[in-house]
């Protein structure tokens, strides 16, 4: 009787689904995007070129990891062996080697690939002949620091059902020179929470999930002149029905982890910097409360520029964000 309840309990033990302690995930921590420098189509448009102060500030403020976009698309041919423009990869190598100094994990990342959202078959040859490059020059870099993410926010025609065939040269690109360092996949419709329910993950324990939050979007997003249509400036964060989404939305994050035992961090979250700061920081504050008994990793986008925590005109941090996001407000 004994023995038949201690196999009873083992065969349950083996069934069990995994929960957030058991998941598997990157120690991204605190981390901030580097958004609208390297992936846009001139680093410096928007009025701040990346430099090595910059990653110093942020390692300062207790921020751990930074997530650093780039846009190699339209730096690279779209023809074999599709050439990345060797001056720009040796800025993207110096950007990457000015955070690592400053002590910060690097979360590097393809980003504004349009044409593979646009016709992933066909744009697949060259996503992963530009990752062989990357992954190539970054070869040496540290692995417990460096990261790469193969595409941002896959959209349009590449869903969770093409993703994989989609990516897999790229992750093969990468697991030539670099058989196990960490990789980064994020699903389908912008990587919005709901495409986890669906994301399934190459066969390879080197592979992380992700998703962005910027729910509800007509918050976050109100005012904002690339979304046609924008939503209307003055809606509030904070009603009973926001919080009822958020518990809503953790608990997808926990069906995500049950199911595939691995536990993916939040790559962007914030809000429109026309939001009054006051609600910007309540936002943060909720999210970053929510998703804590997770331990999950939160990358807010962004450090300067359109969603900022950085005052980049008067060279000071916004007050309040930091705390929203567990760091000490300090300067």
């Amino acid at each position: 009787m004994l023995r038949s309840a201690l196999l009873l309990a083992s065969a349950f033990a083996l069934a069990a689904p995994a929960t957030a302690d058991d998941a598997k995930g990157l120690p991204v921590g605190t981390c901030i995007n580097m958004g609208n420098s390297l992936e846009t189509m001139r680093e410096g448009a928007h009025g701040k070129r990346i430099d090595a102060a910059d990653f110093q500030r942020i390692r300062a403020a207790g921020f751990t990891t930074v997530r650093i976009p780039v846009r190699w698309m339209h730096r690279s041919d779209d023809k074999p062996p599709y050439t990345v423009d060797p001056k720009f990869m040796d800025r993207v190598e110096a950007v990457v080697d000015q955070a690592l100094a400053a002590d910060l994990n690097v979360i590097l990342n393809s980003h504004h690939f349009d044409a593979l959202d646009k016709e992933p078959a066909g744009t697949a040859p060259w996503l992963a002949g530009v990752w062989k490059q990357v992954a190539a020059r970054f070869a040496d870099k540290p692995e417990a620091k460096l990261w790469f993410e193969i595409s941002n926010e896959p959209h349009d025609k590449l869903t969770n059902a093409n993703l994989l065939a989609t990516l897999t040269p790229s992750l093969a690109a990468i697991r030539a020179t670099n058989p196990t360092r960490a990789v980064v996949i994020g699903g389908e419709n912008w990587s919005g929470i709901d495409s986890l329910a669906t994301l399934d993950l190459p066969d390879d324990p080197n592979v992380y999930p992700t998703f962005h939050y910027y729910e509800p979007f007509d918050f976050t997003h109100q005012g904002a002149g690339w979304v046609d249509p924008s939503p209307p400036l003055g809606r509030q964060y904070g009603t009973e029905a926001d919080a009822e989404r958020l518990a809503a939305d953790v608990e997808k994050v926990k069906r995500y982890m049950a199911r595939t035992g691995k536990k993916p961090f939040i790559g962007e979250t914030g809000a429109y910097e026309v939001i009054p700061l006051t609600q910007r920081v309540q936002y943060h504050r909720a999210v970053h409360d929510a998703f804590a008994p997770l331990d999950l990793g939160i990358c807010a986008w962004a450090y300067t520029n359109t969603f900022p925590f950085w005052d980049q005109k008067r060279g000071r941090w916004l007050p309040g964000l930091r705390a929203a996001m567990g760091l000490p407000e300090a300067e």
